[in-house]
C-alpha cells in the first residue's frame, strides 16, 4: 500500500494568490496576516505572493475564478468574513461563496485554501482571526500549500497497471 500526503512547503515553482475581501477588513486583515505568516514559515518568497482585494465576500468566487484562469498560480488562499445579521442575507452570501470557491478548485484543479469565516458575531470573527480560536487565515494557507504539494505529487504518480 502506498500513502501519499501533502506537506506544507513552498511550491518549487509558481505563485500563490491571496484573494481577500475588503468587507469586514478589520477581520480579513488579520486573516491575511495569518496567511502571510504561514507562507513565510514555509519559505515562500514574497515576490511569488500576490494579494488581490475584492469589494466583499460575494465577489470572491468571480475574482478567484479569474485568478485561477490565468494559470499563473499553484495555490490560492481565499479570505473573507460573513457575519450573521437580522436578515437571511448571511445564508445566501455564505452558501454562494462556499459553493463558488469549491467549484473553482475542482474545475481548475488548483489548491484553494478556504479561509472565509461565517460567524454569528464580531467576537466569534476576531476569535478566529488571531484570537483564542487561532488564525483561520494561517490554517487556510497551510491547507493550500499541503494541497498544492499533494496535487503536484499526484500529477507525477505512475499510473496503475
Amino acid at each position: 500500500m502506498t500513502e501519499i500526503e501533502g506537506t506544507p512547503r513552498a511550491p518549487a515553482q509558481g505563485r500563490v494568490a491571496l484573494v481577500v475581501s475588503r468587507y469586514n477588513e478589520l477581520v480579513t486583515g488579520r486573516l491575511l496576516d495569518g496567511a502571510r505568516a504561514c507562507l513565510r514559515e514555509y519559505d515562500m518568497p514574497d515576490d511569488r505572493i500576490d494579494v488581490i482585494w475584492t469589494a466583499g465576500a460575494f465577489e470572491l468566487p468571480a475574482v478567484t475564478a479569474a485568478v485561477a484562469a490565468t494559470g499563473q498560480y499553484v495555490a490560492m488562499v481565499v479570505l473573507g468574513c460573513v457575519m450573521r445579521g437580522e436578515t437571511p442575507h448571511f445564508e445566501y452570501v455564505a452558501e454562494e461563496v462556499a459553493r463558488g470557491i469549491g467549484a473553482i478548485a475542482r474545475e481548475h484543479r488548483i489548491a484553494v485554501g478556504f479561509g472565509v469565516l461565517t460567524t454569528d458575531s464580531p467576537a466569534q470573527a476576531f476569535a478566529r482571526a488571531g484570537g483564542e480560536a487561532g488564525n483561520k487565515g494561517y490554517e487556510a494557507a497551510d491547507a493550500a500549500l499541503r494541497t498544492a504539494d499533494l496535487l503536484a505529487q499526484l500529477s507525477r504518480a505512475p499510473t496503475g497497471d
